[in-house]
């Protein structure tokens, strides 16, 4: 089944020069069940687009469908099936962590509130700050609160805006680790954006990247590297004189960079040309051989430029 079903979503907004257009003609399906990563720099239209999904915002023109259910014709029983968390979590401050929790059980009009509220508490290891509050957390348990709250109303569908954002690396990966968790344990459907590309990669089984406001890409991060011709590399340091126009007849080359000591080839299956490639260095002395598979970095920078 479809979870989300974007079709031609435009958005605007007033400036001083008029209108400025944040998204042009985005269309996107989501798997239900999946974890869907939206990838792009600063200002592409990432969380602008997570807000129209999730009903938020409304749109300029397009269509949205959510389970079914048409976003913009009928938000309120959308709205009780989805939840957002955001990276940067803004709770009422002098609230326990129990206190925001049944504050927005209430607001959700949840039956066992009691009962969800405990769930999440456990689910997220927050038992032990349950009587603290908000302003006196860290960072990282601000973040679990803010993902407890996305559960409360058990949501089919969970929007994650820069769930990472700002976190040392220990924390970051235990809430990765929970994100996964949380995926598997109740198979939600998950929309991440995210500007760290380890965690899309560790995460997303599909990556769409936005650009100006316009999806320029959208496959399975491997399938993006594939597209992209980035290839696997080889970095071969030597001693000696050699002679780069030698290696212009070994098939599946993508790229050879080169430089005197150096030498770097990117090819689309290293492991099938490698002895044919060092057959090629054996009048001079190799010092290192590094080999390394491309990462999604690569094939952001390569988008983003």
């Amino acid at each position: 089944m479809i979870a989300v079903k974007a079709e031609g979503i435009y958005k605007y907004y007033k400036s001083q020069g008029g209108k400025k257009e944040v998204l042009k003609n985005v269309s996107i399906n989501i798997e239900e069940g999946e974890i869907f990563g939206i990838l792009g720099p600063n200002g592409a239209g990432k969380t602008t687009l997570i807000s129209i999904l999730s009903t938020l915002s409304i749109p300029d023109s397009g269509k949205v469908e959510v389970f079914g259910i048409d976003a913009l014709k009928d938000p309120n029983n959308v709205k009780c099936i989805v939840n957002i968390s955001s990276g940067n979590p803004n709770f009422p401050w002098s609230l326990t962590v129990y206190e925001n929790l049944k504050y927005f059980a209430l607001l959700y009009g949840l039956e066992n509130m009691e009962g969800s509220i405990n769930n999440v508490i456990g689910m997220l290891e927050l038992e032990k700050f349950r009587n603290t509050r908000f302003d006196s957390l860290s960072t990282g348990t601000k973040q679990r609160l803010s993902l407890a709250k996305s559960l409360l109303n058990d949501p089919h569908l969970l929007f994650l805006d820069e769930p990472t954002v700002g976190l040392d690396p220990d924390m970051a990966i235990k809430i990765r680790k929970l994100i996964k968790k949380i995926h598997d344990e109740k198979g939600i459907t998950i929309v991440l954006t995210t500007h760290y590309m380890k965690e899309a990669e560790q995460l997303c089984e599909r990556i769409a990247f936005i650009k100006n406001g316009e999806i320029i890409a959208n496959a399975a991060p491997g399938e993006l590297k594939r597209q992209m011709k980035l290839g696997e590399k080889i970095i071969i340091d030597y001693e000696g004189r050699f002679e780069i126009t030698s290696l212009n007849d070994i098939p599946k080359i993508l790229d050879i960079k080169y430089e005197t000591g150096r030498v770097v080839i990117i090819a689309e299956n290293i492991e099938s040309i490698l002895n044919t490639v060092l057959k090629k260095f054996c009048d001079v002395h190799i010092n290192n051989i590094e080999i390394s598979q491309p990462d999604l970095e690569d094939v952001f920078l390569q988008l983003a430029h």
